[in-house]
Parts: structure tokens; C-alpha cells; sequence
């Protein structure tokens, strides 16, 4: 174990899976405290009594409670954003109210943590800030992908916009981009499309597979990986980036 993040603190949301899941017990093998927070506590469990880990039920679209939670963890070094939500459409499938739950989970709920998170960071010189973005983004054009590629766009800017505006202070801040990752949320997605367009589930996990050059889906573990470099003093020169995990699927 090299403990490449011994003595820091990390905020996690959307820690339950996925992602979120994989990066928490990353850093976890890595030496780090972390605040391993989901919507749904009971996603949490398998981290609940885990040392170094703090569970809480956190809801990323409530602005006191991230406030209130910023407040009792001061010491945060590392704040990771995987909160987010992936609609499938077109412009003409969007509607107003999923464009308006896209943006506040994807991107506001970003802007929000950062706000609370950043001032402690400050003060200490000190801090590393990481966003879920995606490949479907500015980085690339997806089908049906809409309003979730919009969104990420705007991960990608606020990850830039806040690198720039703190770069002399000691914090950093970078987006991941992912391409298509292994994931409850994605065969959750699977099956809905498979029932929503007539195809079988085989039919649609092929074409998900399929549009990743490598010929396989990735998986939450290499994004993790990706996040312990960003999180640890090795990216202490690195910052306001958009880095690609996607298997060429963006080449």
C-alpha cells in the first residue's frame, strides 16, 4: 500500500456507486480520511465502519445541507464531485423540467460544494478539487445525449474558471471525463432504453460497447485511478484539466 494520500481528507459525493463508489475506497486504500456521503444512506453501508471513513446521507441539490456539512468538515483537502444525472434525448426531447434537474444536479450542485468547500481550502493554502465530467461534453458529440452533454460542457468550464481564479493560493481544481464506464446507473440505463425502443437489452449493451474503440466498456476502478492522481501531491503541477479516461473513444 503506498499511502499516497496519508494525512488528507476527502468529500466525496455520490459515493454509493459507480464512481463515486470506486474513487471512496480508492482513497481510502490510499491512506485518506474520507467523507463518504449519497442521497441514499443505505448505498453507503459497505463503507459504514471502514477506518478512516465517515458516512452521511447527503442530498446534493440541498444548499444548507452541503453548507452545514462543509461547516463540520473543515479540514477537507480534497473535494471529489460525482453527483450527476444522464438524460437520453434529443433538443426535442428535453423538457424545460429536465433541462432545469439536469443543470442543478450536474453543474449547480458543483458550483455549491466548491463555494462551501473552497474558503477552509484557502485559508490553508492548500486543496484539490475534482469534477465528474464526461466525454460526451465539449470534448465530443454523443447521440441522445443532450442535455447531459450540455451540462458536462459546463462542468469542464466551471472546473477551468476556478483552476484560474486560484492558481497562485495552493488549490487546484481539474475534471475527469470519462467515456462509457461499467456501472449500476448504466445498466439501469440499458434496460430502460431496451423496453423505451423495441430492441433486446443484448442489442443495446452492443451498441454501448460498440461506439468504444478498445471494444470493451471501462470500468469505475481506472476512473478512481485517474482521481488519486488529481487528489495526491503527484498533480501538485496539475490543473484546470479535462482528463480523458475513455478508451479512445474521443480520438
Amino acid at each position: 500500500m503506498s499511502q499516497r494520500l496519508h494525512g488528507k481528507t476527502a468529500f466525496i459525493t455520490a459515493a454509493g456507486q459507480g464512481i463515486g463508489r470506486a474513487t471512496a475506497e480508492a482513497f481510502l486504500r490510499e491512506g485518506a480520511r474520507v467523507v463518504a456521503t449519497d442521497l441514499d444512506p443505505g448505498l453507503l453501508e459497505g463503507l459504514r465502519g471502514h477506518p478512516g471513513a465517515v458516512v452521511e446521507r447527503l442530498d446534493a441539490l440541498d444548499a444548507r445541507a452541503i453548507a452545514e456539512a462543509a461547516a463540520r468538515h473543515a479540514d477537507v483537502d480534497i473535494l471529489f464531485n460525482a453527483a450527476g444525472f444522464v438524460h437520453h434525448g434529443t433538443v426535442l426531447d428535453c423538457t424545460e423540467d429536465e433541462w432545469d434537474f439536469a443543470f442543478d444536479l450536474n453543474v449547480r450542485s458543483m458550483y455549491r460544494t466548491i463555494k462551501a468547500f473552497l474558503p477552509a481550502m484557502l485559508a490553508r493554502g492548500n486543496g484539490s478539487i475534482v469534477n465528474v465530467a464526461s466525454g460526451a461534453s465539449s470534448v465530443k458529440a454523443a447521440a441522445n445525449r443532450f442535455v447531459y452533454a450540455t451540462t458536462k460542457a459546463a462542468v469542464i468550464g466551471l472546473s477551468k474558471s476556478v483552476a484560474m481564479d486560484y492558481i497562485t493560493r495552493g488549490v487546484r481544481c481539474n475534471a475527469i471525463c470519462p467515456g462509457t464506464v461499467e456501472s449500476p446507473s448504466l445498466r439501469e440505463r440499458m434496460t430502460a432504453l431496451a423496453k423505451n425502443s423495441g430492441q433486446s437489452y443484448a442489442q443495446v449493451e452492443a451498441m454501448f460497447v460498440g461506439r468504444q474503440p478498445m471494444g470493451r466498456l471501462g470500468t469505475a476502478d481506472e476512473i478512481a485511478a485517474m482521481a488519486v492522481y488529481l487528489a495526491s501531491d503527484e498533480s501538485r503541477f496539475t490543473t484546470g484539466t479535462a482528463m480523458l479516461v475513455d478508451g479512445g473513444w474521443s480520438l
